[in-house]
């Protein structure tokens, strides 16, 4: 019996549960076996358990193939397993496969729009933390009562990357394998990212790395050199997910294309972080320290910013020749400062409190943590942020109520350390979420702002206007991440705050508002940056599938769905670490100057390495 005869004959008693079969299959020697067959109503896979061994083998109607699989665990080696996973019909065959590295709420944030579209799939995850890898292998993988299939599953990128060095060289000696992922996402820490991009640049393989790209500027430029093939072959995205929301979709096409406010003169462009979020992530979370080299929260909370205004304001109108290159700026100045969350504005009455749970002004506190996280979520049946307190708590929750969880918030609340007695290793490596807010080892601004300068450009065959931006990241505000901003105009002036765009023609005398919709629910939930996550999944998905299923060139298919490259990602990478630089010793850059010096600066060290 040839192999297309039991395709045919698996598909053809789908809806039975059970019978025996004896195969014969010539084409691949002389295999004789009786099966106990066994094939899911709903059609996504063929389970064929041979009666003498502890075997499951999978037969691909596409393919024709015959896999084995030892009762093998999750991350054993291609050599030991080889289970491949069905999909329901050949054109499901025909999707993206694509590995999720990082199942925090950034894998999630991307995870989800991917997982909905009918040319992509979620293919596999790596993650340490067992619980938020079997979730997310639940939810957009295997399915909640499935199992995961050799090459799903994984504990840490690493073993993925392994696997898959592994899995090409077998497949280049002509075994058969499973299939590799056509793309990765990124999504771990932010001081993880050089290791990993570097690690898995041989692979040729499409990237879409979270902001930051990597945590100093030196990191960004080894990315960049590491993925720069001439012709581009592949198809490389950062997480500047602000140029994709629908809002600001629009908002920059009624600015460059419509030119409803005429010549741009100058952006007042506010991040506010929002007064709990900042004590949540850059006070008592991972993002409370600078970097090793004095880089902080500009560089962690909004450097996409940075991104958005190079976009409006450098990057030229869609439809324009590639040829013309981007108005880049003159100057860049920046001043911030730690002013809220520090030990001179923790009030009297706390005394030597370092932890919420024994701290006198505890009720009075609009920082505690037992508000923030309890009252305000747990009490109320809102379990998203306390995932990152406890990683577990919806299963606690939904499984033994909720005195159960909050005994679990509390153990991690009451968790702290003390100064001077606790290595700085250890607090470092670690959220404190119980911990003061004014006896916490942050020191990133919460605070800052940057002004960035363009002088007149008359030599581009575009005119390109001089004009001034600033930046204003400030943590105490009542709106969480809703960035808003005023544009002044040569013939008008427009605002915007991600739901509304208003705009006043001098000319005509007249104002024009425009809603925008508002992102689904659950990208509500996570703060999908309205719709921008969404929005750059999508945009990277489409030009993997161009490259990939349409036989347009990478560099065409980039710049179409994308909208950048990975040099102007870079870019706007750098005018971050050039503002800080600005900050740090008070000083104006001069960009090109600068640019020039510090990139060439990085190529000799990474020589000298």
């Amino acid at each position: 019996m040839s192999p297309r005869s039991v395709s045919d004959m698996l598909r053809s008693i789908h809806d039975c549960l059970s019978f025996q079969l004896t195969i014969t299959l010539a084409s691949t020697g002389q295999i004789n076996a009786t099966l106990y067959i066994k094939v899911d109503p709903l059609g996504d896979r063929l389970s064929l358990r041979k009666h003498t061994a502890k075997f499951q083998h999978w037969i691909s109607p596409q393919n024709q193939e015959l896999y084995v699989d030892s009762s093998i665990q999750p991350h054993t080696t291609i050599s030991e397993s080889t289970t491949m996973p069905l999909l329901e019909t050949s054109a499901m065959d025909e999707r993206l496969r694509f590995i999720v590295i990082g199942a925090g709420q950034r894998g999630v944030s991307y995870a989800n729009p991917v997982s909905q579209m009918p040319n992509a799939a979620i293919y596999a995850v790596a993650e340490p933390v067992n619980f938020r890898r079997q979730h997310f292998g639940k939810t957009y993988i295997w399915g909640r009562d499935g199992k995961p299939s050799a090459g799903q599953e994984f504990s840490d990128w690493k073993q993925w990357l392994a696997w898959e060095i592994e899995r090409r060289e077998l497949e280049r000696s002509g075994k058969t394998v499973p299939p590799g992922v056509d793309g990765v996402f990124v999504c771990t820490l932010d001081s993880m990212h050089v290791e990993i991009m570097l690690a898995i640049a041989p692979l040729n393989i499409h990237v879409l790395c979270e902001k930051p790209l990597a945590t100093s500027l030196a990191d960004c430029v080894s990315i960049l050199r590491a993925f720069s093939r001439n012709p581009q072959e592949k198809i490389f995205s950062v997480g500047h997910v602000l140029r994709y929301s629908p809002h600001n979709q629009l908002l920059r096409r009624l600015l460059l294309t419509d030119r409803v406010i005429g010549d741009i003169l100058s952006v007042e462009h506010t991040e506010p972080v929002g007064w709990w979020h900042f004590a949540h992530s850059y006070t008592r979370g991972p993002w409370r320290r600078a970097t090793d080299n004095k880089d902080g929260s500009l560089l962690t909370k909004s450097c996409h910013d940075i991104d958005f205004l190079l976009w409006l304001l450098s990057q030229t109108p869609d439809g324009t020749d590639k040829e013309i290159s981007a108005h880049l700026p003159k100057t860049i100045t920046s001043t911030g400062a730690l002013n809220q969350f520090k030990r001179s504005r923790k009030p009297n009455r706390a005394g030597e409190a370092t932890n919420c749970l024994t701290c006198p002004y505890e009720r009075q506190c609009q920082y505690s943590a037992v508000k923030i996280y309890d009252d305000a979520r747990l009490a109320v049946g809102h379990t998203h942020w306390l995932n990152h307190v406890v990683h577990d708590i919806e299963d606690t929750l939904h499984l033994s109520g909720v005195d159960a969880a909050r005994r679990s918030l509390y153990a991690n609340l009451e968790q702290d350390y003390i100064k001077g007695v606790t290595p700085d290793e250890e607090i470092a490596k670690r959220p404190w979420y119980g911990r003061c807010v004014y006896e916490s080892d942050n020191d990133v601004c919460d605070d800052q702002v940057v002004t960035i300068k363009w002088d007149e450009d008359n030599q581009s065959p575009l005119y390109s206007p001089g004009k001034l931006a600033t930046l204003h990241m400030v943590a105490n505000t009542e709106k969480e991440c809703e960035r808003r901003g005023i544009i002044y105009g040569s013939h008008g002036e427009l605002s915007y705050n991600g739901k509304t765009i208003r705009y006043f023609d001098f000319v005509q005398g007249q104002e024009t508002v425009i809603e925008t919709p508002d992102a689904p629910e659950f990208e509500q939930k996570i703060k999908s940056h309205g719709g921008g996550d969404r929005g750059l999944a999508t945009a990277f998905v489409s030009a993997v599938e161009a490259v990939e299923r349409k036989g347009i060139e990478a560099e065409e298919a980039q710049r179409q769905f994308v909208g950048c490259t990975l040099e102007d990602a870079v870019r706007a990478h750098a005018v971050v670490f050039a503002a800080e630089e600005a900050r740090r010793d008070e000083k104006v850059i001069q960009w090109k100057t600068w640019w020039e010096t510090k990139r060439l600066q990085c190529e000799i060290e990474s020589q000298a390495v």
